[in-house]
This record gives C-alpha cells, sequence and structure tokens, in this order.
C-alpha cells in the first residue's frame, strides 16, 4: 500500500466518523439559557428609574389637583 493511499485511507476514515458523529452534541457545550442579557444591577436600576418616576408623576398630579 503507497503512501498516498494510506493517507487518503485514513482522511476518509477520520471524515465518516464525523457523520456518524453529526448531532450529537455534548450536554456541556450546549447553552443552558439562564443567563440575564443584561445584569442585575442594570435591571434594579432600570426598575427603580420607572417605578420612582412613575411614583413622582402620581404625586405631582395629586398635589396639583389634577391640573399639571
Amino acid at each position: 500500500m503507497t503512501t498516498s493511499k494510506r493517507f487518503a485511507e485514513r482522511k476518509v476514515a477520520k471524515f465518516q466518523k464525523n457523520i456518524t458523529r453529526r448531532g450529537s452534541v455534548p450536554e456541556a457545550s450546549s447553552k443552558k439559557g439562564n443567563d440575564l442579557p443584561v445584569g442585575r444591577i442594570v435591571l434594579g436600576f432600570f426598575v427603580f428609574v420607572v417605578v420612582g418616576s412613575s411614583l413622582f408623576q402620581i404625586i405631582r398630579t395629586a398635589t396639583s389637583k389634577g391640573m399639571a
């Protein structure tokens, strides 16, 4: 058997091994989906700003008797 034929058969065997493993992804490499796209501090700050501004607007409207 020549060197090039052995080399070619080795490449074919490696390719066939990859074909049989296609689609079987290890559990560790797949994403879990538990991570938030933003941090907890940023999310807390956003909630604080939204809720705080709405409360401020309610208090402002109540003290001006609905005129502002």
